[in-house]
């Protein structure tokens, strides 16, 4: 008897063979290394056959993912609202699976501060310049980014940035290293 393909059986299911198929897997691969038949685990993805959470876990381990990520239903929060910090001109968003790391966007109005003023940390960021151009300080090096560049850096190297002929509005994405260390050094 065919299961419905509704709700969470019907989403494993489909999680079960996008993961099979994203991994360049076929039936018979999978079903090798989770130790079944190629018929049963056909049936399983064609929800011809009930899940059971032994297999469940079994071809978790064979898709090198975890069990939560097969059965996770999506929640609530696929909208979320930014965190205002000094008053608009920063806005700080957290990403769910990864909630060390950040996502702000910046309304940067002066230049780039002295060189002597740079910070190194560890970390990596990325950033996106939205409107305007800044003006980039990366070691004794000066770059300019323009609408819808980005650059993309180690935060070991001194950097600093600063608006270049009006204010610079940048999305920027802040590895959890990186924002330990705007936060140590209190931008964060």
């Amino acid at each position: 008897m065919a299961q419905t393909s509704e709700g969470v059986d019907g989403l494993v299911r489909q999680r079960l063979r996008a993961l099979r198929l994203a991994q360049g897997l076929s039936l018979g691969d999978l079903a090798a290394r989770a130790h079944l038949s190629p018929s049963t685990l056909s049936r399983i993805e064609n929800g011809q056959r009930r899940l059971a959470l032994d297999q469940l876990v079994v071809l978790a381990r064979a898709l090198d993912t975890g069990l939560d990520e097969l059965v996770e239903t999506q929640g609530e929060e696929v909208v979320s609202n930014a965190i205002t910090e000094h008053g608009m001109d920063a806005l700080r968003w957290r990403i769910r699976h990864a909630p060390d790391t950040v996502i702000l966007r910046r309304r940067v109005t002066g230049p780039p501060p002295a060189p002597e003023r740079m910070r190194a940390h560890p970390g990596h960021e990325w950033l996106v310049v939205l409107s305007g151009t800044l003006t980039l300080l990366l070691g004794e090096r000066r770059y300019r980014v323009t609408e819808n560049q980005c650059a993309e850096f180690d935060t070991m190297l001194p950097h600093a940035f600063g608006a270049e002929g009006g204010p610079v509005d940048v999305l920027l994405i802040v590895d959890p290293a990186a924002r330990r260390g705007h936060a140590q050094d209190g931008q964060d």
